[in-house]
């Protein structure tokens, strides 16, 4: 079976993916396909940086701002939605690319992983989720040790999931083992935007903090915050933001912990990237914008061509 190849450019927030998706999709005929998991979500395009229409130069993006904000978007849903864009991309003639800083989407995609079709027990969530932090771990550990060992115990969501799994009859390990044993359909090209200079990232981050205070963001948040059921309450930019808008802090102090935030969770991107020896380096301190993405075109198309 001939493989699809697909290219992923992944990187940390606020790393430059956006723009170098966009280059590579002019260069080599791409379209992209978004794998992050917070810009799925309507209306609130500020906290997630999803990409303006003069972002995308005409190139076309799916799975970006599609969703309710009350609504849930697991893995498991995005690799199916994914698969089913790859597909209609490549028979057209032209190139998926995978662009996102979501690891855990973009990982399960390339690696062809198949999720038990096991619906939520609704009586078992709300037992699991009446359980401490702690209590959780505990029983993960005990149930699937291996998926405990990948998973960081904070992580409330990903841990009762694979309590879910477990209880259900079939481990998250198990069930990630048995889906790799089917053939992969994927040829991937992973090309990173690192940093060698932490720093260098970090000031990008502030800066783009710093644009989305002025672009709006309070009100975007006072919006998303107001609704009732919403995943805007844990967007990074959205809840740093709720205690200055029922007067706890000030705005700068609120500025300051979105900031701490999204550098936080850019260090936990690069973990989870550098575990991977199949990336494809390139350092955006190291070299220009242009030769960053002429490097990286060169790579697409080598790749393409072989």
């Amino acid at each position: 079976m001939k493989k699809t190849k697909i290219i992923c450019v992944v990187g940390a927030t606020a790393s430059g993916k956006t723009a170098l998706g966009v280059e590579l999709a002019k260069a080599v005929g791409g379209e992209i396909i978004s794998a992050d998991s917070m810009q799925v979500y309507k209306n609130m395009p500020i906290a997630t940086a999803a990409a303006t229409n003069d972002e995308k130069q005409g190139v076309p993006h799916y799975l970006l701002e599609f969703l309710d904000s009350g609504d849930s978007f697991s893995v498991a849903e995005f690799v199916k939605l994914a698969k089913e864009k790859i597909t209609d991309i490549a028979s057209r003639g032209k190139v998926p690319i995978i662009v996102g800083g979501t690891g855990l989407f973009v990982d399960s995609l390339v690696q062809n992983i198949e999720f038990a079709d096991i619906s939520a027990d609704e009586s078992l969530r709300a037992e699991l989720n009446g359980k401490s932090t702690d209590e959780l771990y505990a029983m993960l550990e005990k149930e699937d040790p291996t998926a405990a060992a990948n998973i960081h115990k904070n992580n409330r969501k990903r841990v009762i999931r694979a309590l879910e799994l477990a209880i259900g009859g079939t481990t998250k390990t198990e069930q990630n083992d048995n889906s790799r044993l089917a053939d992969n359909p994927y040829d991937a090209l992973y090309i990173g935007i690192g940093y060698k200079n932490r720093r260098t990232l970090y000031d990008r981050i502030n800066r783009r903090v710093d644009i989305m205070i002025e672009n709006g963001l309070v009100d975007e948040a006072k919006k998303m915050l107001s609704l009732t059921a919403t995943t805007a309450k844990q967007a990074i930019g959205h809840k740093e933001l709720s205690p200055y808008l029922s007067g706890e802090i000030s705005l700068d102090d609120a500025t300051e912990n979105i900031k701490r935030a999204t550098r936080r969770y850019a260090k936990r991107q690069l973990t989870w990237f550098r575990r991977n020896d199949k990336i494809n380096w390139l350092y955006a301190d190291e070299m220009t914008g242009d030769a960053l993405i002429k490097t990286a075109t060169a790579v697409t198309k080598e790749f393409l061509n072989k």
